[in-house]
């Protein structure tokens, strides 16, 4: 048997709200409402239609391609050093590495030798034998401890002898700073079918061979001389080379309105060091790496962002919805001011919210039902701040 309290709950559940026009004539409410539609308007507007372009579709799916070339010749120990000696991985990858130093330790053959690292010191064969079954840091542990030289000590190794010793002072190649850096980048947009380069349409061959990239007068040549491009990511190029080398981010920008002509989709370069933390500590500081020889090294890593759109008419009017929908957050706010705070509270509520049964209408002397809300009231009343009227339509 249903009680009575389910059943109110089944009547209120079962129940149809509907909008009602109450017409409220005060300053207060009517700025408040008016300011806070703006705002919302003003947001809308400014920020999402025309800062963020939201009626525009983006492609996300970008496909980009970058090619590098390094040219120049410098001296290293008396040895010229051209593209082949000083740049690795080979020509053409997006990523390379410029060697400005390198510890050289001749006549190196496979054989045993002493370690040259200090921890590896040693007075006899037992203090060599916590070292075995693990990798050294030349070669591999045999056990022993042999005379490194006349007063010295150090546990002997298999590997390439003799041990290199990587403490010692070498004057990088400070040619380095007046390399430059050819870089070549496409990208496409499937979405759109759009490809565009870094090469813009009045670029010519005698520009190319005589321009190098600055942030001024030629801001869109594709030769980059490695000291700007060390100084562009506010580093010191002979701190630099003098220390352990590092990364540097050259990042390439493309941020296109497909909207608007082609010739304003161009690339915008900005640089960075990759490896920032390295100055800040002395466990791993710089980039470096053994080949063939140990080598300091500046490396530069090239990389593409992307930010296109272009006009579509269903994140528009998505959008227009929202704004439309979010303008609404005013009437809330003057209702809940309304209701609460403002004098007269009680007759507004008294007109907001009326039930109405499902009971036959009964018909009144003057021709119209009890329950037909089709009648203009209004309301006056005068207090300490002025008149306050409410007109309400049914």
């Amino acid at each position: 048997m249903i009680t009575a309290t389910m059943w109110s709950c089944i009547k209120d559940f079962f129940t149809y709200e509907t909008t009602k026009s109450v017409v409220v004539k005060s300053w207060t409410i009517g700025i408040i409402n008016r300011v806070v539609q703006l705002l919302i308007i003003t947001y809308f507007v400014g920020w999402v239609f025309l800062f963020e372009k939201a009626y525009q579709v983006r492609d996300t799916a970008i496909e980009s391609s970058v090619m590098t070339k390094v040219k120049g010749f410098g001296v290293y120990n008396n040895k010229v050093m051209d593209v082949a000696d000083y740049i690795t991985p080979t020509q053409g990858a997006s990523v390379f590495c410029i060697i400005t130093k390198l510890i050289t330790t001749e006549n190196q053959v496979q054989g045993y030798c002493p370690e040259s690292e200090n921890k590896y010191a040693c007075s006899r064969n037992s203090d060599c034998m916590r070292h075995l079954n693990k990798p050294g840091s030349y070669g591999i542990p045999t056990g022993r401890c042999i005379p490194f030289n006349s007063t010295v000590k150090m546990c002997e190794i298999k590997g390439w002898c003799p041990a290199e010793i990587d403490t010692i002072t070498t004057r990088p190649m400070m040619e380095v700073e007046n390399f430059t850096i050819f870089i070549k980048n496409s990208i496409r947009f499937p979405t759109f079918n759009y490809t565009k380069g870094n090469f813009l349409p009045t670029i010519t061959d005698s520009y190319i061979k005589k321009c190098n990239f600055d942030m001024v007068n030629n801001t869109y040549c594709p030769i980059f001389r490695v000291g700007d491009v060390v100084h562009y990511a506010q580093q010191n190029f002979t701190k630099l080379a003098n220390t352990q080398g590092g990364v540097i981010g050259i990042k390439i920008g493309w941020v296109c309105d497909l909207d608007k002509s082609d010739d304003q989709c161009n690339p915008s370069y900005s640089f960075t060091r990759l490896d920032a933390m390295s100055q800040k500590n002395t466990v791993s500081p710089g980039y470096n790496f053994r080949y063939l020889l140990p080598c300091y090294i500046q490396r530069a890593q090239p990389h593409v962002t992307e930010d296109e759109g272009k006009f579509n008419m269903i994140p528009t009017l998505i959008n227009m919805v929202a704004a439309f929908t979010s303008v609404g957050v005013g009437t809330v706010l003057c209702d809940i001011i309304l209701l609460n705070f403002l004098k007269g509270a009680e007759q507004y509520k008294a007109k907001k919210f009326e039930e109405v049964s499902d009971s036959p209408l009964e018909p009144q002397k003057n021709g119209l039902y009890r329950s037909q809300l089709s009648l203009r009231q209004h309301m006056m009343r005068s207090s300490d701040s002025g008149a306050f009227s409410i007109e309400h339509y049914g």
